[in-house]
């Protein structure tokens, strides 16, 4: 057998947060982030549980836990949730929502591969949003970019920064590579 045949395809389904106050962190991914809370109930012990979407085909996308303690968090590149988005001007309203929200340190990132913004929920739990890039070079790569330049001014920045990188290619052109090698594995 092959290792195709053994092992399944896996996505991922969702990730679940603890929350010292439930409301609180709840609020700020339906208020800030805009998902939607699907379901909420208790939990054995006492505590209980919020369940939050954004994909009709997602029950929930995130599950949150209230009364536990999340473990500490020194380094929001490391240990955190990514949401793509669509596009820039998504990302330009999602960092004024965050602004708005109180949360003061917001870090633009470009990894070649993506445009990020970097910053931690009221909680302190790390949290990317993304947009794709049309690129990819060879992770990890990461350099500051202005979100505030037209998108055209940042593709440009982005293709010039990164076209020396080792492996920059089209996307498209990585993932038609990419699909070959699972499909002969």
């Amino acid at each position: 057998m092959t290792d195709k045949e053994t092992t399944p395809r896996l996505t991922l389904g969702h990730a679940t947060l603890a929350a010292r106050d439930l409301d609180r962190l709840s609020a700020f991914y339906r208020d800030v982030l805009g998902f939607r809370v699907t379901n909420r109930g208790p939990v054995p012990g006492g505590s209980e549980i919020v369940f939050l979407s954004q994909d009709p085909d997602a029950h929930h996308q995130i599950a949150m836990v209230g009364g536990l303690e999340p473990p500490s968090a020194a380094f929001v590149l490391v240990d955190h949730l990514a949401f793509r988005t669509g596009t820039l001007d998504d990302l330009r309203a999602l960092r004024a929502k965050i602004a708005a929200a109180g949360v003061e340190s917001i870090l633009p990132i470009c990894h070649g591969n993506a445009w990020s913004l970097y910053f931690n929920d009221c909680e302190g739990n790390g949290v990317e949003c993304f947009v794709d890039t049309p690129f990819h070079v060879a992770p990890p790569f990461a350099d500051g970019f202005d979100l505030d330049q037209r998108d055209d001014e940042i593709l440009e920045a982005t293709r010039t920064r990164i076209e020396s990188e080792p492996e920059f290619q089209p996307m498209a052109q990585w993932r038609e590579a990419f699909a070959r090698s699972l499909r002969r594995s």
